[in-house]
């Protein structure tokens, strides 16, 4: 007996599945990593051959930053499957891609590569967890000191040093216009001398200290009120500031833009217009260029 034959349908369009994905990852797991790269980093710091190259844009790489990327990548693959990453040593996917993560790691495997060749100890590694534009996770080892310092938001920022006690960072209270406060920039960047933007920002305090140090080591100085202000008037990229920022501002600091800047540092906004507005930085951007920024210890008004 034949069937009766079914009438033409026309071609669904556009279905989906919609759904969540609820997961927890613990800070100490992340922090854990940190360290693991941070022994790996110390070992080939202390060696002979730090095995450096130069990458296309001219910048250093050495076997610390590779070793320390490749346990960085690992650790997050194994503790968050579904979670992408953004690292300075991976290759970057086209925003096409990425604009619609929902979260995404930001990992600088070795912040601070200059400082690592001269042996200054200036240099950190950096995680942090990114939700549509906003840092909300952070980790920052420091191994040369052994002091690791995180933060996720709205549970307050933590410092946990070699011998493994816990403190909380908060940010110390000034005015702007109080004299003698502490500025801080990059080692090896731009300082007030010879850039004429800092040399401005700079003129705008009461008889400033100024001091230099590499890495996001500045940002953490802020964090912990060991300084006041740090201006970037100087390209950076995502990754030098994303998993800092967060711990910044759970220290109660601000992390704010002050300005689009192209990667060979010409200014393309005034800084002082754009800082006015007091706006955030954001990550997973089109361009993962940072645009110049000031973070701000805890103002009063």
């Amino acid at each position: 007996m034949g069937t009766a034959a079914s009438a033409p349908v026309e071609k669904p369009q556009h279905i989906t599945v919609e759904f969540d994905v609820s997961c927890s990852i613990p800070v100490e797991e992340i922090v854990a990593i940190s360290e693991q790269a941070g022994r790996a980093i110390m070992e080939i710091y202390n060696s002979a051959d730090h095995g450096v190259e130069m990458k296309g844009d001219e910048s250093p790489l050495t076997k610390a930053d590779t070793e320390s990327n490749r346990i960085i990548c690992e650790g997050l693959q194994r503790v968050s499957p579904h979670v992408p990453i953004i690292s300075e040593e991976n290759k970057t996917l086209p925003h096409s891609i990425r604009k619609n993560y929902q979260y995404c790691w930001v990992v600088d495997p070795l912040d601070g590569t200059k400082e690592f060749i001269k042996r200054n100890g200036e240099f950190t590694v950096m995680i942090g967890l990114v939700q549509g534009s906003t840092a909300v996770l952070g980790v920052v080892h420091v191994p040369v000191s052994g002091k690791t310092y995180y933060a996720v938001a709205g549970k307050g920022a933590y410092v946990r040093d070699a011998a493994g006690s816990t403190q909380q960072v908060r940010a110390k209270e000034f005015a702007v216009s109080d004299p003698g406060l502490v500025l801080v920039g990059s080692t090896s960047h731009a300082n007030p001398t010879n850039n004429t933007a800092m040399k401005d920002f700079v003129e705008l305090f009461d008889s400033p200290q100024f001091s230099s140090y590499g890495s996001s080591l500045k940002l953490l100085m802020v964090a912990e009120g060991t300084a006041h202000v740090y201006p970037r008037l100087a390209p950076t990229m995502e990754w030098d500031s994303a998993a800092a920022d967060i711990i910044v501002k759970e220290a109660g600091d601000v992390v704010l833009q002050a300005g689009r800047i192209t990667g060979k540092g010409e200014l393309l906004e005034d800084w002082k217009d754009v800082l006015m507005k007091e706006l955030p930085m954001e990550y997973n951007k089109e361009d993962l260029l940072n645009p110049c920024f000031v973070v701000f210890g805890k103002r009063r008004t």
